[in-house]
Formats: C-alpha cells, structure tokens, sequence
C-alpha cells in the first residue's frame, strides 16, 4: 500500500489529481495540502506518506527547496515533481535535490499512476519528452557543455550584483540599465534557477558555481 501525499496550491489540480487515484486499492491518499508548511507539519507529526505529488512552483514554496527538505529529513518518502513547463534546468535542480520523478500537470491518469507505481519500488519515473531532455544533455555533457543553467551575459552581471548585495537600483546605475530592466533580469534568472527569492538566487548561484 502507497500512502501518497499531494501538495498543489490550486483546489483544482488537487481534486483532479485526488480523483485519479481514489479508487486505487494500492493507494491510499494520506493527505492535500496546498502549501509547503502545511506537508512539512505532516510530515513532524508522522504522517504516514511513502510518495509525495509535489508542484515545484507555489507561492509560498520553493518546491526544489522543499524536495531537498523532504528528501533529506524524511527517510524513505519519494517525491515526484509537477510542474506545467519542462525546463531542463529545473528538472536537474530537482534530481540534484533528490526527486524520483518528474511530471507534466497536464499527464493522462495511466501516467500518473505508472510514475506512482514505479516510484514506490524505488525506480525513478520520467514521461518520455523528459526523459529525452535528460539524455540529450547527458549527451551534450560528454561533448563539455555546461551541466548548469544557461543565463545570458546580462543576466550572468545582475546575478553577480546581487550575489555581491547591490540593490536593484545600484545594479541599475552601474550596468547604466533602467530600474524595471534590472527588475526583468531578476523575475527571469529567477524564473530559470527555480528559486524563490533573493536569498535562493545567491545560495544557488553559489552552490551550483554559475557565476565561474
């Protein structure tokens, strides 16, 4: 018996998702939660969850962080990843982190469940486009492409800056950049690192060595 586990900050992904596994006999759904806080409180207080459904982009979470907490302070509890885009870069940041698989929102109910299936047993599980993702850059790898991010020049000296403690308005008088152009290259390497604020650009920046 799997006892699963979804945390999505929209009712509606929830419900849709709790419907395609409510009439498994080999699963039982342990709880929804539509905040990080709210599963890492159920998880203190030893709630049984064996796999956790989690959407990477919420709110209040920064779901790499939380798959990262999970994964390291709850021994045996497997987390797949839900996101609406496919970025490579994200998808690596959660495997780093210690995810066992990767899904589309948008995933037929056979899909879900196979990755639910496979996960449990202690197999990974990425839909076919995913996985092709991660080949093509194991591929691009051996041929000594970069395995982090890409940022472009710009984004690479605000991302600098910011490690370095400029406010936005220093970064915008030194590169000679308007405010809101800073406050664009900030909203875009957050958007590519998967961090939620600040202080994840600058412990990402500095734990995956993107500024080298």
């Amino acid at each position: 018996m799997t006892h699963l586990a979804i945390v999505d900050d929209h009712s509606l992904v929830l419900q849709g998702l709790e419907l395609m596994v409510r009439d498994q006999e080999d699963i039982r759904l342990a709880g929804l939660y539509q905040s990080g806080p709210a599963l890492l409180d159920a998880l203190e207080n030893d709630e049984k969850i064996d796999v956790i459904l989690m959407d990477i982009h919420m709110p209040d979470t920064n779901g790499i962080e939380l798959c990262k907490t999970v994964t390291r302070h709850f021994e045996g509890v497997k987390v797949i990843g839900l996101s609406m885009v496919s970025e490579l870069s994200l998808i690596k940041l959660m495997v780093k982190n210690g995810a066992s698989g990767y899904l589309h929102k948008n995933a037929g109910r056979d899909e879900v469940l196979r990755a639910l299936q496979r996960v449990s047993i202690g197999k990974k599980y990425f839909s076919e486009d995913i996985s092709e993702l991660l080949m093509g850059d194991v591929k691009a790898k051996t041929r000594g492409s970069s395995p982090f991010p890409r940022l472009s020049r710009r984004e690479k000296e605000v991302l600098q800056l910011i490690v370095d403690e400029y406010t936005t308005q220093e970064i915008a008088d030194k590169l000679f950049i308007s405010f809101g152009t800073v406050e664009t290259h900030r909203r875009n390497i957050l958007s590519k690192l998967g961090a939620r604020n600040t202080a994840g650009l600058v412990r990402i920046a500095l734990e995956y060595n993107l500024l080298k």
